[in-house]
């Protein structure tokens, strides 16, 4: 059974009333609470919590102004060994035991849309390793590259952005994508230019023989359906804390390729393969954030609709 543990600082007027609510509550279990906390100049309460419920209650919380007046801990609980919590794991329905912590996604997708200068270093780097890639028809070092690349982590910021209706947060991560890419392509446009003059090239992309770059510049239906199912696997992998899956994903999505397949097309003076891979990136990128905004709120509205009728069922 998953658990959450919850650690609150607050003001001795809330307390009581915070009290009242988690002891009321029969999916609260190890309730403490240390009067006159020097951490914060108020009361600490703690407990912990089964996941499902972790939603409702923290909202609560917020509603009592816990979070305004004082703070609210999340932390997730690795181990209990607790006949309590067992029983209490044996009368509930999976849909109230196991609903995503909705505080903890959105927490893991705002500090993935983070853009400090790594940020930006990463994504140069893999478009280096990309480009390396498709002029030596190197399907491995493609996937090096996609593994590299940050991306995603700002292209679901952005989802989250719009799905809060957060401009600021859409601002910000437009802003870093837009600027990220286009130092990548510079980078990436400068180094195949020293290739191109050097001759360094396999053999067989000179002769036109470029079967990655074919599959990276001609974007069409079953690019779509890839960048849909990723966008859709990658939100609810972090929604579950699924890294395996994530992984998968940055492997799927063909945005760092295109910038580096962009790149080299203009190197080489090649205007049609440079012109599709321009498309690819941007309906990677378009796609990917339609498909995070609607898969968030679908998750959303199928977890409560399941909790619900969870709840009602128990109730009956």
């Amino acid at each position: 059974m998953d658990l959450v543990h919850f650690r609150m600082v607050l003001p001795s007027a809330l307390t009581e009333p915070a009290v009242d609510l988690l002891s009321s509550h029969d999916r609260v279990l190890n309730l403490v609470v240390l009067r006159a906390s020097r951490v914060g100049g108020g009361d600490t309460v703690e407990c912990d919590v089964v996941k499902g419920a972790a939603n409702g209650l923290l909202d609560r919380l917020r509603e009592l102004g816990v979070d305004r007046t004082g703070s609210i801990a999340l932390d997730d609980v690795d181990m209990m060994l607790s006949g309590h919590a067992e029983r209490i794991a044996a009368h509930q329905p999976s849909a109230l035991l196991d609903a995503p912590l909705w505080a903890a996604v959105e927490a893991r997708i705002r500090a993935g849309g983070t853009y400090p200068p790594s940020f930006y270093l990463f994504l140069v780097v893999a478009g280096l390793i990309g480009s390396v890639g498709i002029m030596t028809n190197s399907q491995i070092l493609i996937v090096a590259a996609m593994v590299v690349g940050p991306e995603y982590n700002a292209i679901t910021s952005v989802a989250l952005g719009l799905d809060r209706r957060n401009r600021r947060r859409v601002r910000d991560g437009t802003g870093a994508l837009t600027a990220g890419f286009l130092l990548a392509i510079v980078v990436t446009l400068a180094f195949s230019l020293v290739v191109r003059a050097a001759g360094w090239q396999s053999e067989a992309f000179d002769l036109g023989l470029r079967p990655v770059s074919h599959l990276i510049d001609t974007p069409d239906f079953f690019s779509v359906v890839v960048a849909v199912l990723a966008g859709v696997v990658g939100i609810v992998s972090l929604t579950e804390a699924r890294v395996s899956a994530l992984l998968g994903v940055f492997i799927s999505v063909t945005t760092i390729p295109a910038a580096s397949d962009m790149a080299v097309s203009l190197a080489f003076a090649d205007w049609r393969q440079a012109g599709g891979s321009l498309l690819q990136l941007l309906l990677n990128v378009v796609v990917l954030v339609i498909t995070g905004v609607v898969t968030l709120r679908l998750q959303r509205w199928l977890w409560r609709r399941a909790a619900r009728r969870a709840a009602a069922r128990r109730r009956a």
